[in-house]
């Protein structure tokens, strides 16, 4: 810790992954560990002069004026005091004699909304005891991955507060695993000035949200996360920042870190200002931030929104490549795997940019995953058509695996589906109440066994009727309801299938994984596939209409026995129980182009799972 040139050097070259470490508030310890003073330093390169205004000087910014310590606008400042929890803020004076109050981009924590300045926060010193998760984690590729995408402020609340980081781990952890999810995904958590933003216009970069407690509350929760085996990504907003008069924008008066050219910089849509990633010190402010929140809290991945926006100007092809911000995904990508090649790097985006998940040695981006936005756009739009019409829609099942191995895709049913007047997944199904859980059981069936990992946003796996509302939390009340007790069960049973069968996940990213069964028999809307492991071959069987049949035909390739093990028909997940309770025997006659075929009973609207014994 501490400034020295080559800090300044690599931070303007857009090489300091450590920026951290000199840029900020610090406070200084002697021999035995006892704060001796506090540090505040600041980058602000077109700044006349810079005073520090905290709640240690009243206020008044001329008690302490800040050193111009490098001629390319390094000030700072060292107080021979602890000031551990102090308010401050940085009093840009401006050639043109503007002043401008800013809260410091580096900051470890900050004060809770609506309030926003920085606070003084000892960021060391946490204990981990998450060594066995680190020593354990695999690679996911070939592994398990269900991710269950979380806002932490509407998952369960206390009395219509806030819970805090600590507070709801426990319930959280308990149930994660009950329901079979691998990791839990963070809707954004650095610090954020707006609750209907849901963290996606970002202030503080550096700080773990004051909302639900402090930054070592955090570090807490993701440690009893790993403890238990669950994986912690966040969610990250890499291209953009938010436009309030205290952060990042126009820090010195001057467009320091965005686009100079009005053109590009002014994103329209969301009110936000794009970050230029040409210029070197945008680059290290980022690349450390990222680096911090591995190095510090461990976490296991970030999820980055908006990766169109990084590959072209506003998302607009025809407005070119934003070349700045493809090279700098590169060289994060490049940090990131050098640190740990177990790490998740998932790129939200809607382009058909080709080796998005590619590594950058072999001419990709450097992801490691990428959002299949085709499969939750297709999917959801076949399953709004009424079942009489599904037979005209048959490519929108089909079309997602011409592409499904192009890259390694993550399957989302995300937040962004159950907004805006969109509906949940439940609601969007057609049809009597009933028969919209025979379809969302259905749904997740072909979710949960099409090739791609997955991510599901909390309350559909309990089938939330109610558009999600950030203002509270979910609607657990409905668990009282059988129906919808079933319906839970029935995810959780499914995702229990998932983790314990690899044929399921193992070959995810490979098409010797998959292979089609029935996937011409439009008039009847039945599918079939295989997916297949070393170990193991399971048949999967998707009836999309309300026909029910007692002997449906259905091509396989190996001989032997098939055993159903899970059936959304049955009455246990409110179903009409038609389900195949006996080993089905192979019969050597060829149908669908392979050399023997099963009779299966096939419920209506129902999705099944037969394992071949070998």
């Amino acid at each position: 810790m501490g400034y020295t040139n080559e800090h300044v050097d690599l931070y303007l070259l857009g090489k300091n992954y450590l920026a951290y470490d000199f840029l900020g508030s610090h406070l200084n310890k002697n021999e035995q560990g006892e704060v001796v003073s506090t540090t505040f330093t600041v980058y602000a390169p077109n700044a006349k002069e810079v005073r520090l205004i905290s709640s240690d000087n009243n206020f008044e910014g001329w008690k302490h004026v800040l050193t111009k310590i490098h001629p390319q606008g390094i000030w700072s400042i060292t107080i021979p005091r602890n000031l551990e929890w102090v308010t401050y803020r940085y009093e840009i004076h401006l050639n043109n004699g503007k002043v401008l109050y800013k809260s410091d981009p580096f900051a470890y924590f900050a004060e809770e909304r609506p309030a926003n300045a920085s606070k003084v926060y000892d960021i060391d010193g946490y204990q981990w005891h998450d060594q066995d998760w680190f020593r354990l984690k695999k690679k996911v590729y070939q592994e398990p991955m269900l991710i269950y995408e979380v806002h932490l402020g509407s998952w369960k609340r206390d009395h219509g507060k806030f819970r805090k980081y600590n507070e709801v781990v426990d319930d959280l952890i308990s149930y994660v695993k009950e329901h079979g999810f691998t990791h839990i995904e963070l809707m954004p958590i650095y610090e954020h000035p707006l609750d209907d933003s849901w963290g996606y216009q970002g202030t503080g970069f550096f700080a773990a949200t004051s909302r639900y407690g402090v930054p070592k509350d955090l570090m807490y929760f993701i440690d009893r996360c790993h403890q238990a085996g669950i994986g912690v990504i966040i969610d990250w907003v890499l291209g953009h920042i938010n436009k309030d008069s205290f952060g990042l924008h126009k820090f010195d008066g001057s467009y320091l870190y965005e686009f100079e050219n009005k053109k590009v910089r002014e994103n329209i849509t969301w009110g936000t200002a794009n970050l230029d990633f040409n210029k070197g010190i945008t680059k290290s402010f980022m690349l450390s931030a990222l680096n911090f929140w591995v190095d510090y809290f461990h976490v296991d991945g970030f999820r980055i929104d908006a990766v169109s926006n990084l590959i072209y100007h506003l998302g607009n092809k025809d407005m070119g490549e934003n070349s700045g911000a493809i090279q700098f995904v590169k060289e994060i990508s490049n940090h990131l795997f050098a640190k740990d090649d177990r790490i998740i790097f998932a790129a939200e985006d809607s382009t058909d940019y080709p080796r998005v998940t590619w590594p950058t040695d072999v001419g990709g981006l450097g992801f490691n995953y990428k959002w299949n936005m085709g499969f939750m756009n297709d999917t959801l739009k076949y399953f709004k058509e009424d079942p009489i019409h599904r037979k005209y829609h048959h490519d929108k099942i089909t079309f997602g695996l011409v592409y499904a191995f192009n890259e390694q895709f993550i399957l989302p049913f995300s937040h962004d589906e159950v907004v805006h007047m969109k509906g949940t997944l439940l609601t969007r199904m057609p049809g009597t109440y009933e028969d919209r859980f025979r379809n969302w059981r259905l749904l997740m069936t072909l979710y949960m066994t099409h090739p791609g990992k997955k991510l599901l946003f909390m309350g559909q796996e309990f089938a939330q009727v109610a558009e999600w509302d950030f203002k509270k939390e979910l609607d657990w009340n409905l668990l009282q309801y059988p129906i919808h007790d079933a319906a839970k069960r029935y995810f959780r049973d499914l995702a229990l299938v998932y983790r314990h069968h690899d044929a399921l996940y193992r070959y995810d990213h490979n098409e010797k994984g998959f292979k089609w069964l029935i996937v011409d028999h439009r008039d009847s809307s039945v599918f079939a596939y295989l997916r297949s492991s070393d170990l193991e071959d399971l048949v999967v069987v998707l009836n999309m209409t309300p026909v029910f049949y007692d002997h449906y035909e259905i091509g396989v390739p190996f001989d032997g026995y098939y055993e159903e093990i899970l059936n959304s028909d049955k009455d246990i997940y409110a179903g009409g129980n038609q389900y195949n309770g006996a080993l089905i025997k192979a019969i050597p006659e060829g149908r669908n182009g392979q050399p023997y075929h099963i009779k299966v009973k096939l419920g209506s609207l129902t999705g099944l799972i037969l394992r071949h014994k070998k």
